[in-house]
C-alpha cells in the first residue's frame, strides 16, 4: 500500500467522514497530507495520531485566505503540492422546493453554493500554482445528486451538478499541467450537516436510517461506510494510474440503486 508514496496531498473536511477516510488512506498508502478542518474538535482527533506525514490547518473552505493557509502548510512543511481534494459539503436533507419559503429559498441558497461550488472554487484557486508546479490534480467530491434526482433537495441537486460543471469547465482550464475529476459517492454514514439559514446545521445524515435502508433496498444489499469510497481517490490522485484522466466523474452510487423484482 505505497501507491501515492512521496505525494503531497491537501483534503478539505479531513476531520470526518470521507474526508477522514480519505486522510487515513492516503497516510497508509505513502503520501503526506494537510488536512483542513473548520471543526476543532476534528482537528484535535487528528492531531492526536501524531503522525509527522500528517498537518492539520483550521479553517473554512469559503475563506480563500483560509485555503491560502492550508496550500502553503503543504508547500512550507512538505515543499510540494500534489493534489488538492475538495470534499467539504452540506446536505438540504431533502427539502422540496416548495417546502422553502421565499426566504429560505434565498438563504439556502446563498449558504448551499458558498460551501458546495464556491468552497471548491477557491481551494482550486489557492492551490492552481502550486499544482501547475507539480503537474498534479484536483479531485472534488461530488455525489449520485450530481446526475440523478432524489439524492436531495432542489437546493443540494443544483449544487452538485454545478460541481459536475466545474469539473468540466477547469479540467479545460488546467490542461495540461493539471487533471482535474471528480467521485460521485452514494450515502454513507457521516456527519453531513445542513445549512445553517435552514436550521440544518444541528442534524446530521446520521439521524437517517441510511444504512437499514442499503441494506434492505440498495441493489448490492450493502450499508456502505466512508472508507468503501477511498479507493477511487487514491487512483486519481495516483501519479501513475490515471495519467489519462480528466474532466472525468467516478459515480460510485449504483450500490444506492433501487433492487430489481425478484
Amino acid at each position: 500500500m505505497n501507491s501515492l508514496a512521496g505525494r503531497v496531498t491537501l483534503v478539505t473536511g479531513g476531520g470526518s467522514g470521507i474526508g477522514r477516510a480519505v486522510v487515513d488512506r492516503f497516510l497508509a498508502e505513502g503520501a503526506s497530507v494537510v488536512a483542513m478542518e473548520k471543526r476543532p474538535a476534528n482537528a484535535d482527533a487528528l492531531r492526536a495520531l501524531n503522525d509527522p506525514h500528517l498537518v492539520v490547518v483550521e479553517g473554512d473552505v469559503t475563506s480563500y485566505d483560509d485555503n491560502a493557509r492550508a496550500v502553503n502548510a503543504a508547500t512550507d512543511t512538505f515543499g510540494r503540492l500534489d493534489a488538492f481534494i475538495g470534499n467539504v459539503g452540506i446536505w438540504d436533507f431533502s427539502r422540496a422546493l416548495v417546502d422553502l419559503t421565499p426566504e429560505e429559498l434565498e438563504s439556502g441558497f446563498h449558504d448551499m453554493f458558498s460551501v458546495n461550488v464556491l468552497g471548491y472554487l477557491l481551494g482550486a484557486r489557492a492551490a492552481a500554482e502550486a499544482l501547475r508546479n507539480s503537474r498534479g490534480t484536483i479531485v472534488l467530491t461530488l455525489s449520485n445528486a450530481s446526475f440523478y434526482p432524489q439524492g436531495g433537495g432542489v437546493l443540494y441537486t443544483a449544487s452538485k451538478h454545478a460541481g459536475l460543471g466545474v469539473v468540466r469547465q477547469l479540467a479545460y482550464e488546467f490542461a495540461p499541467e493539471v487533471r482535474v475529476n471528480g467521485v460521485a459517492p452514494g450515502g454513507a454514514n457521516t456527519h453531513l450537516t445542513g445549512p445553517r439559514s435552514l436550521g440544518l446545521d444541528h442534524r446530521t445524515i446520521e439521524d437517517i436510517p441510511l444504512q437499514a435502508y442499503q441494506r434492505k433496498y440498495s441493489a448490492l444489499e450493502y450499508a456502505i461506510e466512508p472508507a468503501d469510497y477511498a479507493g477511487a481517490y487514491v487512483l486519481l490522485a495516483s501519479a501513475s494510474d490515471a495519467l489519462t484522466v480528466t474532466g472525468t466523474v467516478i459515480d460510485l452510487s449504483s450500490a444506492g440503486t433501487p433492487q430489481r423484482p425478484r
